[in-house]
This record gives structure tokens, sequence and C-alpha cells, in this order.
């Protein structure tokens, strides 16, 4: 048994319906045993109910839960910061011919490992990566998701229309690729499928209809797209789909919609759709700084609280501005301060929507996201740079929720210290 001692908190509850939901043990200590959580709490019951225990003194350091990214596109780390375009002008111009880079299998090897050691070194333990179009890039990524010892959803991208031709794919051969795919890594150790129609707008009714087959083939698969991101995209789906009411039904129709669904940003969301939404037990991938970085709009998060449809946040690199959960946060929060029916976030609610959140959104609730004892351990250490503006700020910080929230505005990359998968390190920054 491993105990580490340090500043801990954790939101084993959710904070948007129990406002005392954010835990913190100043002086605490989490027990590890065999890859999972043990205890959590105070150190001098903790540490004297084990004390034959090896103790790891991080007194000088926060403990979190590991962060759980909801949608991040890792063809796109080589764009981020490309600026001035909204969404489809964006794609046609930056992402697309980027993506289109990862048919060399060497392009693609080297993106794949910055990307998942760039998850790690930003505390992120869990994440639905979306993925390439190309099924021998999405293998590199897939072995590089299993070496790293993060706990890692992807797949094959899929569309037959409107995008360059050298990323489109015809249905069947779109169904056969992904299920080879998945034959070799869902539920290969940390690893899972997720079925990945681009967006409706690069999907014709036989490619949306193979999605569909292909996730009622694979037990335990999550299915991931996007929704309502853009005014202009939303129109053009509903040029391309007459016959649906709205965007979702483009899904649906096709069994595309359930508890194993996440949809990312759905900013221009319908009443009907959240009614939809909620009634599929589906979830929304939140991506603050994408939805700014394009000026895609604000999300709707009161409209989705009282609708009852679960959200968690995304990165959403390339348009999303980095890898850091803590970031997307602050993101969160500043949104929400400037929209005209925003829900005031306090830090309790942005670690619960960085961890805890995406962990039921992803269908790992109460195996990680907190440190509930019997989970997984999955935590991140950390330790701000010394005599830097965020250790200044802890120092003088007189609550939790202060430190949190100093956290959140002011911790990135460079505070990470260490990031440990069910007790084991998998980032440990460099000293």
């Amino acid at each position: 048994m491993t105990i580490v001692r340090a500043r801990v908190m954790h939101t084993p509850r959710d904070p948007f319906a129990e406002p005392d939901a954010l835990e913190c043990f100043e002086d605490g200590a989490v027990a590890v045993a065999e890859g999972r959580i043990v205890a959590a709490g105070d150190f001098p019951p903790v540490g004297g109910a084990h004390p034959d225990a090896t103790l790891v003194d991080a007194r000088d350091a926060l403990l979190l839960p590991g962060f759980v990214d909801t949608h991040v596109h890792w063809p796109q780390l080589g764009i981020v910061g490309a600026m001035g375009l909204e969404l489809l002008d964006w794609l046609r111009a930056r992402t697309l011919p980027e993506e289109a880079r990862l048919a060399n299998p060497a392009y693609a090897g080297a993106l794949a490992r910055d990307v998942v050691r760039g998850l790690a070194a930003n505390g992120t333990t869990t994440a639905l990566v979306f993925g390439s179009h190309f099924p021998a890039a999405q293998e590199l990524l897939f072995a590089e998701a299993e070496r790293s010892g993060l706990r890692i959803a992807s797949g094959l991208v899929v569309s037959d229309r409107d995008l360059l031709p050298e990323l489109h794919l015809a249905p069947d051969a779109a169904y056969d690729a992904g299920l080879e795919l998945a034959q070799r890594w869902h539920g290969r150790g940390r690893l899972r499928y997720a079925v990945m129609p681009r967006f409706s707008l690069s999907c014709s009714d036989h490619m949306l209809e193979s999605c569909g087959a292909l996730a009622s083939e694979l037990d335990g698969a999550l299915v991931t797209s996007h929704l309502n991101e853009n005014p202009e995209e939303v129109r053009a789906v509903a040029q391309r789909f007459p016959w649906a009411r709205d965007y979702l039904e483009t899904y649906e129709r096709h069994g595309l919609v359930g508890p194993s669904t996440v949809l990312a940003h759905d900013v221009h969301v319908t009443d009907s759709e959240l009614e939809r939404l909620a009634a599929a037990r589906a979830s929304v991938a939140h991506c603050p700084s994408s939805n700014a970085f394009l000026g895609s709009g604000i999300f709707p998060m009161r409209r989705h609280l009282d609708a009852k449809v679960a959200f968690a946040l995304g990165t959403d690199v390339g348009a999303g501005t980095g890898l850091c959960l803590l970031n997307e946060g602050l993101m969160a929060y500043q949104a929400q301060m400037l929209a005209a029916d925003g829900v005031r976030l306090g830090p309790a609610h942005l670690l619960w929507l960085a961890t805890r959140a995406g962990a039921q959104a992803l269908g790992l609730g109460g195996r990680v996201g907190d440190l509930t004892p019997g989970s997984e351990a999955d935590y991140v250490l950390l330790r701000p740079p010394a005599d830097g503006t965020l250790a200044a700020a802890l120092a003088r910080s007189e609550s939790a929720e202060q430190a949190l929230g100093a956290v959140f505005a002011l911790a990135r990359e460079d505070s990470v210290a260490q990031v440990c998968v069910a007790g084991e390190p998998v980032y440990t920054r460099a000293t």
C-alpha cells in the first residue's frame, strides 16, 4: 500500500445539485493498493490506519482526480492557433488539409506520440479522442495510447461526402475498417472503440446507417460526433437532410443516440432536441475555448441543466487552444459570466465538469473521476513552479474554494508534477 500525503480535493457529488459537493482535506491523504483507492481523507486517520504503508510526502502539492477530456481531435494538434475563420471555412482551409497529412505513417506516428504525451502532461488520465480518417494512422494512435497507460476511447472517423476526396470512404468499407480496428483494440487494456461519423454534413444516410450497424455490433463502445456547433453548419445539415426535423434526428434515425453517445458542442440547440437528448441519456461535450475561437457562440448551459442533459468538458484541439482542461474550466466560467442567461459557476462546478461529469459521460462513473474508496486510483499532483504567480496565490488562499479557483485560473502544464492511472505513474515532470 502507498499513501500520498497532499492537499486533497474532489467532487464525489454533483455541485449543480448539492451546494456542499466539494470535499477538501488540507492535510489530506489518499491510500492506494492494487491500483484502487482504499481511503481518502485527513492524513492522521488514514495514515494511522495503515502504519506500514509507503508514504509519499507531497504536502507542497494539490492532489485532484485525473482529468477526463470528452472531446479532442488528435489529428489537429498541428493547427492549434489557426486564427481568423469560422467553423466551415476553418475546416476547408486549415483542418482538412492537415488531416490529409496523416496518410503518411511517419507523420501520423510522431503526431500520435505528441498528442498522447500532451494529454498526460496536462493531467488528463481519460479521453474520448476523435480519430483519423486513415485506418493505418488510427492503428498508430491506439498503439501509442496502449503504451501510455492512459484510458483512451477512439476510432476511425468516417465520411463519404463534402470533404477532401482522400478523406472519403464508402459506407461498406467504413464499416469493415471500423470493425477490424475494433476487433483488435476494443476492450484491450484501458482502450475502447468509439464509432465516429465526422458530422452529418459529411455523411450520407447510408454512411450513418453503417455507423449505427457498427455501434450495435460492439458491446461497450461509445458513439461520438458533432451537433449544433455553428449556425451555418446547422442550416447546411437541414438542406442535406430535408426529411429531418432538426440536426439531432439525422443521428437518431440511425440508432446513434443513446446512453453511450457523446455529442460535441450543442450550442444552437432546440428545445425539442434537449428533451430528446435527456430522454436518450446522451451526453454533450462542452468545448468553451473552441466555441469562442471559432466564434460559434456561448454554450446554453442553463437550458441543458433545466432539461437535465448531462455535459462535461472537452478541449476540442485544434479549434480548442490546448490540451489543458483547467483552461477549459476557466473558459467555461468566463463564457457563462458573459451569457445573458449564464450559470454562475464556482470552483466545485469546474472540478466536477473536468472529472466526474466526464467519467459519467464516458460510462466510467463509479470507476474514475473522484477519489471515493473503491475507485481506480487515477489522480494528478499539481505543484506550481516556485516563485510563480500561482504559488503566490495559493500561499495566500484562505479557503479550499479560493485555492481551487486560483488553480483553474492559473495552473497549466507547467504545474502538473505527476499523473497516475490505477496508481501507476504515466507522467512525471522532469525537474
